[in-house]
């Protein structure tokens, strides 16, 4: 532990003590400053000076060391100086005024205290966070909140923009997914609030659509808010105007889930021209390429990719992949969901009584509907019951393609991306996903939404995506750190411990012999190492 000592320069015009700490580190002894204290008599330094060596010896004498205050600091100051580093603060606007650093407060604080605006503007009590942003005291939450956000949302355009220009470039890879996010409550007077596919399993609540573009290393670039009913596919070739008039790329590659790249989208980005796709073939269009005979199950290898040109569109080229571990996953779901659909039947053609064609149906229907196991079942009325078997031949049909599936490259030459970069850009969209994750339910907590009208909902997204792009930043340079730190149970360092070792770095306030001064807490060997990867220095 260091230990503290008053250094007191008498040689100058008016007396100077210097708070110092000295620590033994690697065989030798080391010192730091803390601190200056200036305008004080002679008398009073010496009075402090006795008062670190110990010399004042009661807690009810006057002039004995107190701590008034205490405030978290460390895990503000990096984020914000992190923040500065990158240019976001000139993203966000080139000048200096003062509802920038109200958004950056914001940013840095969904990352510390993601919780609402209201929250993180009563957190100034027990950080230091809003006075490095230029707020002393109590914070206005409208004041210092909400009315950053309504500008923070007209300056988006511009922001993603220079966001864009900064990660992405002609010719680029670029990541398109999108969620959803529910809402709980009555959204009655929005419009962006509404029951659609809820890709959370939250049937019952209204929702939005986010889609959110990243790099290549998935960095998030840009955001938007979508009706909670709006569907995958509608939103590409907005997506795709976007990259190529605002942010002015007029080649790129982009790689969307299945589903995203239809027919008729495929048709459309041909007519714009410039495009390049890399998306999956869904079930029924890989049976289609079975059923041209020009796929087959054996093609399918998990150790190598198979490449095949489409022979009626030299433009597609689809890389044939297996994944045993979803293989299995996939085997085990389906036969426990046959089982469950054999059990619901076995109890229909069971009953005694003679039913209605209608009644049956309605019964067979149902079980049908929960399973999905429509495709594998034969089933006809005969006499008032039912008689039904399962369809083996189409089971084991589907069983040889489980954990298959192929990668769908449209416009892209050999040259440029040779089969395994082709599977490696599709599959470098988990890095969107694990984008989603951290925006929903990891560090940063994006619900629940606690605005009502649309504007506010959106930029509280927005807020929440520039808060992953530091959060993004920090893990880049954080990454040595968490290679050495283990996996599984010896796993040291997440990005959730690193920002609890950072506010553990406090600025306390010390009264002392009738003068108070700001000390902050000595950082230990992991935090300095925290800070020297983050390139931040404490001040």
């Amino acid at each position: 532990m260091p230990s503290y000592h008053l250094e007191i320069q008498a040689h100058r015009k008016s007396p100077v003590g210097i708070i110092r700490s000295s620590f033994r580190q690697d065989g030798k002894v080391k010192h730091s400053s803390h601190g200056r204290l200036t305008g004080l008599p002679i008398q009073k330094l010496k009075l402090l000076q006795a008062a670190f060596r110990g010399d004042v010896s009661t807690k009810d004498d006057p002039n004995a060391l107190r701590i008034l205050t205490s405030k978290e600091y460390g895990a503000s100051y990096c984020i914000l100086q992190l923040a500065k580093q990158i240019g976001l603060d000139t993203a966000i606007y080139s000048r200096k005024e003062p509802w920038v650093n109200d958004v950056l407060a914001m940013i840095a604080g969904r990352i510390l205290y993601a919780g609402s605006k209201l929250a993180l503007s009563n957190q100034w009590k027990n950080t230091a966070l809003w006075e490095l942003c230029g707020t002393e005291g109590s914070v206005d939450v409208d004041k210092r909140c909400y009315e950053p956000m309504d500008r923070l949302l007209k300056r988006q355009e511009a922001i993603q923009k220079a966001l864009a220009a900064k990660h992405l470039g002609d010719g680029h890879l670029v990541l398109y997914d999108i969620t959803s996010s529910y809402f709980e409550g009555a959204y009655e007077k929005s419009d962006l609030v509404d029951f659609g596919y809820n890709r959370d399993g939250k049937k019952g609540h209204e929702q939005i659509v986010i889609g959110l573009l990243c790099s290549k290393e998935g960095c998030p670039v840009g955001v938007e808010v979508f009706r909670g009913n709006t569907k995958d596919s509608s939103t590409v070739m907005g997506k795709i105007a976007e990259l190529q008039k605002n942010y002015r790329l007029q080649k790129i590659i982009f790689a969307g889930d299945r589903g995203m790249v239809t027919a008729a989208n495929s048709e459309k980005i041909q007519e714009v021209g410039g495009i390049a796709t890399v998306s999956a073939l869904t079930h029924p269009q890989i049976f289609k390429l079975i059923q041209r005979k020009l796929v087959e199950p054996e093609l399918f290898d998990e150790k190598q990719i198979v490449e095949i040109t489409d022979p009626d569109d030299l433009s597609l080229r689809y890389c044939l992949c297996r994944n045993p571990k979803t293989a299995q996953r996939e085997t085990l779901t389906r036969e426990r969901l046959i089982e469950l659909t054999v059990t619901g039947l076995e109890k229909i053609a069971a009953s005694p009584r003679k039913n209605s064609p209608e009644k049956i149906g309605e019964r067979v229907g149902k079980v049908l509907a929960n399973y999905q196991c429509a495709k594998f079942i034969n089933w006809r009325i005969e006499e008032g019951h039912l008689k039904w078997s399962l369809n083996q031949d189409k089971i084991d049909a589907e069983k040889q393609l489980d954990g298959c599936y192929i990668v769908c490259a449209r416009n892209i030459e050999v040259e440029t991306m040779e089969k395994n970069e082709v599977v490696a850009s599709y599959r470098k969209l988990e890095l969107v996903e694990n984008a989603f994750r951290n925006l929903k339910t990891g560090q940063l907590e994006m619900r629940p939404v606690y605005h009502q009208k649309d504007d506010r909902i959106r930029a509280h997204v927005f807020l929440c995506m520039l808060a992953y792009y530091v959060q993004w930043h920090m893990s880049q340079r954080l990454q040595p750190l968490f290679e050495k730190g283990g996996e599984g149970k010896k796993r040291e360092w997440t990005f959730k411990n690193v920002i609890e070792r950072l506010k553990s770095i406090r600025r306390q306030r010390v009264s002392m012999g009738g003068v108070d001064f700001d000390v902050l807490t000595s950082p230990e060997s992991d935090q300095e190492e925290i800070m020297r990867l983050l390139e931040v220095k404490l001040k």
